[in-house]
């Protein structure tokens, strides 16, 4: 597990299997400061680019969506 500093801020970054994956939850937590990070993922989750995305990849990912 490692860090990278982005704008003053820690994102923790996880290798898996050659893949890079970083923390929505540090980077919520940077950009709301009085809301819970729960919050601010939930609220982005809502939109609906995020649920196109999530769409998408699951038809690309997933043969049994």
């Amino acid at each position: 597990m490692a860090k990278i500093n982005v704008h003053h801020t820690e994102i923790t970054v996880i290798s898996i299997a050659d893949s890079d994956y970083i923390s929505l939850t540090d980077m919520a937590n940077a950009k709301e400061g009085d809301s819970r990070a729960a919050d601010v993922i939930k609220n982005l989750l809502r939109t609906s680019y995020a649920l196109e995305f999530l769409s998408i990849w699951e038809q690309i990912n997933n043969v049994h969506f």
